[in-house]
């Protein structure tokens, strides 16, 4: 069932939009074991809360406005690891919702502190608890026994992987062949799965050969095991369960990134190049250079940096990580980086990109 947003709502939408996606398409210059690389990323920590979350959160609201699953005066409820609980904290209270955020309670104290700052609720869960999965089951109990709630359900929410075809996806697209190039391959680390799976629906309706990695952590291959295997220090990413939202089966093959090689390529990023990001986007890049290899050094691999750094100074980021030979930042070195631009609400009739504005949509 669809219902008309008055026109306050869709003016409030369409403002918050303007501080979500549209986000630089980073070129990271680098050398591996003394060749000269390039990678591609897109640049998600410019985002209103620092995370390429914001994208999924908004578009999620803004759908189910339109098909009534949410009003003015509900609660939104969503279990998270953190990022996510941000984005919905921030935009929930944006649009005048109270907002309650489900959350393990081995998260970093910058996660807590920022749902806390946004005016959000937290219910910690511990391991004992029943840790990720004891969170979603919380979540589903408070919806059950509570009026007026709306749970987003990232997990399952096809929307999810929907903003990402519909906004991040086509960024980059045009962002790219507006410097004649086209994606040989695209990977980003598996939380929800929804930017692989947007991302990779979209470049796959304009190159049908294009390559699609998910990522996960050596020390915790949920992905591969088809089970929760192990800890990692990868926040965000490789939750306890495969997300029903990712099918492997359309995908290209798993990629596994140690966290102690990703928290130092992090620190690379920062340190070498001025980009504060999170540890995720140090696990991407790795990943991506990993594909790069196996494709050959001149392919163009894309990825995310999927967040900032500010969320993560109280964890192993900030403290020095122990070398070792065979992890491939050690024979990294970071030399620079160029910037493709921002695309505009007609980046296509700009571009000349190929991708037809008539039979796609930015969310403006």
């Amino acid at each position: 069932m669809k219902v008309n947003i008055d026109n306050s709502f869709k003016s409030r939408f369409k403002d918050i939009w303007r501080l979500i996606g549209n986000s630089p398409l980073l070129v990271i210059e680098f050398t591996f074991k003394d060749q000269p690389r390039i990678l591609y990323a897109k640049a998600e920590h410019f985002s209103i809360t620092g995370s390429i979350k914001d994208r999924m959160a908004l578009y999620i609201l803004e759908k189910a406005y339109k098909e009534g699953k949410i009003k003015s005066g509900d609660t939104i409820v969503e279990a998270t690891s953190g990022n996510t609980g941000i984005a919905f904290a921030a935009i929930g209270r944006a649009l005048g919702h109270k907002v309650k955020i489900i959350m393990p309670d081995w998260m970093s104290r910058e996660r807590v502190e920022i749902i806390k700052s946004l005016g959000a609720d937290i219910i910690p869960v511990s391991k004992q608890q029943g840790g990720f999965l004891g969170s979603i089951k919380i979540s589903e109990e408070i919806a059950a026994n509570e009026p007026n709630i709306f749970l987003p359900r990232q997990f399952s929410n096809e929307a999810n992987a929907e903003a990402h075809e519909r906004t991040t996806g086509p960024e980059i697209w045009c962002q790219m062949q507006y410097h004649n190039l086209i994606p040989d391959a695209f990977i980003a680390g598996v939380g929800t799965g929804g930017t692989v799976m947007g991302v990779g629906r979209f470049f796959r309706s304009m190159n049908p050969a294009v390559k699609l990695h998910p990522l996960e952590p050596a020390e915790s291959p949920t992905l591969s095991t088809g089970h929760k295997v192990g800890t990692h220090r990868i926040q965000g990413i490789s939750d306890e369960f495969i997300p029903a939202i990712v099918k492997l089966d359309t995908l290209d093959e798993v990629i596994a990134v140690p966290d102690g090689d990703s928290i130092l390529m992090a620190q690379k990023l920062a340190c070498q190049l001025g980009l504060a990001v999170g540890i995720s986007s140090g696990a991407n890049l790795l990943g991506a250079l990993q594909i790069q290899n196996k494709m050959g050094k001149d392919a163009i691999i894309t990825t995310v940096f999927a967040d900032c750094n500010k969320k993560y100074l109280s964890t192993d980021l900030m403290r020095k990580e122990p070398v070792r030979e065979d992890y491939l930042s050690q024979h990294v070195e970071l030399t620079g980086f160029k910037v493709y631009k921002r695309v505009c609400d007609t980046c296509c009739e700009m571009y000349d990109c190929g991708v037809q504005m008539k039979e796609f949509q930015f969310p403006l």
